[in-house]
C-alpha cells in the first residue's frame, strides 16, 4: 500500500520529470515538411561549441593579450576580401571549414585587447565581463520583462542604484542603452518632454524654436541626436571653451539670454565631462547655476569621465556632477565592462523616463500578471528586445569590488602622468596641453623639423607625420594609436591608457617606437 505523500501534488513549481519527456509519435507531414523531432544535430553543435571556445581561449584570451605579440595583422580591403572566404553560399559548410574561419577572423581582427592599443576610448581584456559575456550569449535573453529576464532585470535595478549613489543622488531611475551617442539623445528627448509634455502626442507642429546649449568640444553625437529629433543642428547652440577645453560658463549664459532675446525656447544645456581628444571637465557647479537661473534641464554627458566617480583621488574632476538632471556613463571605457555597457540615468523618480518613452504594448506589459508588474520596465526604453549589458558590469563589480574599480582609475591615471613625464624629457616630443585626465595629447616633431621655425610651412609638413606614422606602425602590427587635428591644431597623437594590463614598459615603448618609425622622416 502506498503512503500519502506518494501522491502529494508538486509544489514551488516542482514539475514530474517524466511528465517533461515528451512521447515518440509517427511523423507528420505538413506543406510537404515532415514534422517529427528537432532537425538540430545537437551533439555535432556541441561540439563545435565546444572547440570553437578552445579557439578563442587560445587566440584571443591568452594569445591576444601577450605583449609580444601583434596587434593587428594588416591587410587592405581588397586583399582581406580574398583571403576571407566571405561568400554565403547555398549549402552550409563543415565544422571544421567553420573553424578555420573563426581563426581567420580572429588572425585579420584589431586585439584590442593586446596591452599596445591605444587607439580608442575603450581597451583591454576584462576577464570577469568576458564571462558574462558569455553568459548572455549563450542565454540570449531580452530585458523587457521579469518573466523572460528576472535575474537580468534586478542586476540592472542593483547597478543603476549603485550608480545613483556614486553620482551622489538620493535616489533617481536609468536604463541601460546602447551606446553613449543613443544615452546622449535619450537624455535630450527627456528634456524635450519635460519642457513640452504634449510633444508626445501632438508632435512638432506647435512647439516654438527649441534652443539647446553645448560645448564646442561636446561628442558629436549630439548634432546626431538633434537631427534625428528634429530639434535641427542650426538649433544647437555651441559654447566657446578656454584654453583647455573646458566650456566658459560667462559665454553659455550670453547665449542663453541671446536665444530669449531672439524669441527662441531654450530648454537644455549638456556639459561633458571628459571630452573625446582633450579629456576636458567643463565646470558643472557654475553650469548649474545658470540652469537653475532659466529653468533648464542639465545633462552631463560623463560617457567617458564619468568612471573618474570610482576614485576617491579623482572624483573631483566631476565635482557639482550631483546636480545635473541626466547623466551618460558608460562602464566599456575605462571600467572595461566589455562594449557595449552605457547607462542613462536620471535624477527625476516620478517615473518620467516610462511616461516620456511608453507605448503601453498590450502583448507584452500587461497589467494582470501573477507578480509585481513595476519589474517589467521594458517601457523606458525606446527599444523593444533589450541587451542584459548591466550583467557585464555587475560581474565586473563584484569580482573586483569598489576598491579594485577605484583601483583601475588610479592605475591609469598614474600611467598617464608618467607618460607625460616621460614625453617632456624626450627630445622631439612635444604636448599640446598638460593633460588633466588619461588624454595625452601630443607632436611628434622628426630631426628633420627640430630646427625649423615654426611657421605655416613648419605646420603643413607637421601635419603629414602623425598619419605615416601611422600607416608604419599599423603595417608593422607594433601598436595601434590615435591622432586627428584639433580646431586649428595640425595632427597630433592621442594616446588614451585605460587597461590594467598596460605597463610602465608599455608606455617606454610607445615612444621608442614612434621615434624609431618616424626618425627618417
Amino acid at each position: 500500500m502506498s503512503s500519502d505523500s506518494d501522491h502529494q501534488c508538486p509544489v514551488d513549481g516542482a514539475i514530474d520529470q517524466q511528465e517533461m519527456i515528451p512521447s515518440k509519435k509517427n511523423a507528420v507531414l505538413v506543406d510537404g515538411v515532415v514534422l517529427n523531432g528537432p532537425t538540430t544535430d545537437a551533439k555535432a553543435g556541441e561540439k563545435f561549441v565546444e572547440e570553437a571556445c578552445r579557439l578563442i581561449m587560445e587566440e584571443v584570451v591568452l594569445k591576444a593579450t601577450d605583449v609580444n605579440e601583434k596587434v593587428c595583422e594588416w591587410r587592405p580591403p581588397e586583399q582581406l576580401k580574398q583571403l576571407l572566404d566571405l561568400e554565403m553560399r547555398d549549402s552550409g559548410e563543415p565544422p571544421h571549414r567553420l573553424l578555420e574561419l573563426c581563426r581567420d577572423v580572429i588572425r585579420y581582427s584589431v586585439k584590442t585587447n593586446h596591452p599596445r592599443f591605444f587607439n580608442q576610448l575603450y581597451a583591454g581584456l576584462d576577464y570577469y565581463s568576458l564571462v558574462a559575456r558569455f553568459m548572455t550569449e549563450a542565454l540570449n535573453p531580452s530585458v523587457y520583462t521579469y518573466e523572460v529576464s528576472p535575474v537580468f532585470l534586478l542586476v540592472e535595478e542593483a547597478v543603476l542604484k549603485k550608480m545613483i549613489e556614486f553620482i551622489g543622488w538620493k535616489e533617481g531611475d536609468g536604463i541601460f542603452n546602447p551606446g553613449g551617442s543613443v544615452s546622449n539623445m535619450y537624455a535630450m528627448n527627456l528634456a524635450r518632454y519635460k519642457y513640452c509634455p504634449d510633444i508626445k502626442e501632438k508632435g512638432l507642429s506647435g512647439l516654438p524654436r527649441l534652443i539647446l546649449f553645448t560645448s564646442a568640444e561636446c561628442h558629436y553625437s549630439m548634432k546626431k541626436a538633434a537631427s534625428f529629433l528634429g530639434i535641427g543642428t542650426e538649433n544647437v547652440c555651441f559654447v566657446e571653451t578656454d584654453g583647455r577645453g573646458k566650456m566658459i560658463p560667462e559665454e553659455l549664459e550670453k547665449q542663453v539670454w541671446q536665444a530669449r532675446k531672439e524669441g527662441a525656447a531654450p530648454f537644455l544645456v549638456c556639459a561633458t565631462s571628459g571630452t573625446t581628444v582633450l579629456g576636458a571637465f567643463d565646470p558643472l557647479d557654475e553650469i548649474a547655476d545658470i540652469c537653475e537661473r532659466h529653468g533648464l534641464w542639465l545633462h552631463v554627458d560623463a560617457s567617458w569621465g564619468g568612471s573618474a566617480l570610482m576614485s576617491r583621488k579623482h572624483r573631483k574632476l566631476l565635482h557639482g556632477i550631483h546636480r545635473a538632471d541626466s547623466v551618460a556613463w558608460n562602464p566599456h571605457k575605462m571600467l572595461m565592462a566589455g562594449i557595449q555597457c552605457c547607462a542613462l540615468l536620471v535624477k527625476d523618480k516620478s517615473d518620467l523616463l516610462k511616461k516620456c518613452y511608453c507605448a503601453k504594448a498590450s502583448y507584452l506589459f500587461q497589467q494582470d500578471k501573477f507578480y509585481d508588474v513595476s519589474y517589467d520596465t521594458g517601457d523606458k526604453s525606446i527599444q523593444c528586445s533589450r541587451r542584459p549589458d548591466a550583467f557585464k558590469f555587475w560581474m565586473t563589480w563584484k569580482a573586483l569590488g569598489t576598491s579594485g574599480l577605484e583601483e583601475r582609475v588610479n592605475r591609469a591615471l598614474a600611467l598617464s602622468r608618467y607618460l607625460v613625464d616621460e614625453i617632456k624629457k624626450r627630445e622631439g616630443f612635444k604636448l599640446l596641453l598638460e593633460p588633466e585626465y588619461a588624454n595625452i595629447c601630443f607632436w611628434y616633431i622628426p630631426p628633420s623639423l627640430r630646427e625649423m621655425k615654426e611657421g605655416p610651412e613648419f605646420w603643413a609638413k607637421l601635419n603629414l607625420v602623425a598619419p605615416a606614422i601611422k600607416e608604419r606602425m599599423m603595417k608593422k602590427g607594433s601598436l595601434m594609436l590615435g591622432y586627428q587635428p584639433h580646431r586649428g591644431k595640425v595632427n597630433f597623437f592621442r594616446q588614451v591608457v585605460i587597461s590594467p594590463q598596460v605597463s610602465r614598459e608599455d608606455m617606454d615603448f610607445l615612444l621608442d617606437e614612434i621615434d624609431l618609425l618616424g626618425k627618417d622622416m
